[in-house]
């Protein structure tokens, strides 16, 4: 089955609106702002350059780091603000809403931005530069084991004369 492409402007938008929506009243931290303001400007990056893998990567990173925080924030904060705003119990529950709401699209849009991965030429395997340790020696040549079967190096070996040992310079 085909994933339908959905436009990175559509993502980035829904999710400002969200968290916009999310932030009307003062119930969440700052860090849950910055922390969602700053993953949003990093997709503003990948819509600006169509063709950077990297700043793909870096937005899908970041929104599945912010599924992370945002249940840790909404785990912390939520039922103290609950008791906050108990004078104006709908707006906080609009907000909440809009919160949860962000966060339940988040997966969604994680799947949709890994498949614009691939598209700009990601790879399946996310490579973080450490190297790998492998026990396959197949592709590696012994020092200790020279091959003479025509080879540059045997002509070194031998003199004008076919005679080893003697070399002229």
């Amino acid at each position: 089955m085909e994933i339908p492409a959905i436009n990175l402007k559509a993502i980035v938008l829904a999710h400002w609106l969200l968290t916009l929506w999310a932030c009307s009243i003062p119930w969440l931290p700052t860090s849950y702002v910055l922390g969602n303001l700053s993953v949003l400007a990093v997709g503003v990056w990948a819509i600006a350059q169509r063709d950077s893998i990297d700043a793909v990567l870096m937005f899908l990173i970041g929104l599945a780091v912010t599924i992370l925080t945002d249940i840790v924030h909404f785990g912390l904060y939520y039922a103290d603000a609950e008791s906050r705003f108990e004078k104006t119990p709908d707006f906080f529950r609009f907000c909440g809403g809009m919160a949860i709401l962000s966060l339940l699209l988040k997966p969604v849009s994680c799947v949709f931005v890994y498949q614009m991965y691939r598209e700009r030429g990601g790879e399946y395997n996310v490579n973080f530069g450490f190297p790998k340790i492998t026990q396959n020696r197949d592709a590696y040549q012994s020092i200790d084991h020279q091959d003479q079967s025509g080879s540059s190096a045997s002509s070194y070996n031998q003199a004008e004369g076919g005679k080893p040992g003697s070399s002229s310079y």
